[in-house]
């Protein structure tokens, strides 16, 4: 006789099961699982009896596949306690085993997991009760901000943990949404099917049968779509400039404001002549923007190299001599 480990996964609807996991349950010689098992309401109309056990004995369990055969359906949590007991009776007298997984976890369904997490961060903690999206915008930044840092260091695990911080702020401006009592709420599964639509309506290449040449033709496209949307949206007074968030930092905004001006043919002189006198600064950053990228450069991934560079001599002199002489003074 033998012992079948039925597993399944809470992320899929508990009714979807696999076509060897049905048949499992129907020509096992007894079904067993926990009390309030979520699969348990689809098993009676599937013509299923399992045996509901409050507190499930594994050495019960192993004498009833030694003399009959039995199945055991795994809780979501996957029994490991409970299994871990059943492996120790059957090492010195074995048992057939077979572990049998009969629902399988799609990609991205821990995002499902994310969805559940917040959900419950929401109700039970005091903290995350009390945000708001104006308060919790820092962490936005800051968490994107750490997420360019992994980049540039080349820190693959710290860019894992950095964009699960990010995501989490997804996750939790859209629980935040959620909560509102007019049109304008929304939930994660909006948010995700407005980027999916985007995605799609953009790639005409991909899913619509559009043929491009190259890379090129690709961004062209991009960009007349781009313009098709904010014309739909603003109607025939759209600027190029729409959608620019003004408040991000002074270098990537010249730069955007550069490249969106650069679809335009806009005279170079507009360019030349971006401010009062006053701000002479401004104006030969503002030229400096417009050299890096036509030389085909980030100006903001420029000024960050040196940055890092200065950061990096200041830190050894500080470790070395010069730290003795700083010290001293």
């Amino acid at each position: 006789m033998s012992l079948t480990l039925l597993a399944t996964t809470h992320r899929v609807a508990p009714g979807l099961l696999s076509w060897q996991g049905w048949d499992a349950l129907r020509s096992a010689p007894r079904v067993l699982s926990r009390v309030d098992h979520p699969l348990l309401p689809y098993l009676e109309p599937a013509g299923v009896r399992a045996e509901q056990v409050t507190d499930p004995d594994p050495a019960a369990l192993v004498a009833l596949a030694r003399g009959h055969g039995a199945l055991w359906i795994l809780s979501p949590d996957g029994d490991e306690a409970f299994l871990r007991e059943v492996g120790r009776l059957i090492v010195d007298d074995p048992v057939e085993v077979e572990l049998l997984h009969a629902s399988y976890d799609l990609p991205g369904a821990r995002l499902l997991d994310l969805v559940s997490v917040m959900d419950t961060l929401r109700r039970e903690c005091p903290w995350d009760a009390e945000q708001t999206h104006a308060s919790l915008v820092r962490y936005l930044l800051e968490e994107s901000y750490e997420v360019a840092d992994a980049v540039e260091d080349g820190d693959m695990a710290a860019l894992r943990e950095e964009l699960g911080d990010v995501l989490m702020q997804v996750a939790f401006h859209s629980v935040v949404a959620a909560e509102r009592d007019d049109d304008t709420a929304f939930t994660v599964d909006d948010v995700a099917a407005g980027i999916v639509d985007k995605l799609v309506r953009r790639h005409p290449h991909v899913f619509a049968g559009v043929e491009v040449a190259d890379a090129g033709e690709v961004n062209a496209n991009w960009e007349q779509i781009k313009a098709a949307e904010r014309t739909a949206k603003s109607g025939a007074g759209a600027s190029v400039f729409d959608g620019v968030p003004m408040g991000q930092p002074a270098l990537p905004l010249a730069a955007q404001l550069q490249r969106r001006a650069a679809r335009l043919d806009v005279p170079g002189d507009l360019a030349e002549a971006a401010g009062p006198a006053a701000h002479a600064y401004g104006e030969r950053l503002f030229a400096l923007v417009r050299e890096a990228q036509a030389a085909g450069a980030d100006p903001e991934a420029e000024l960050r190299a040196v940055a890092r560079a200065f950061r990096d001599r200041v830190g050894a002199w500080e470790r070395g001599a010069g730290n003795g002489s700083r010290q001293d003074r």
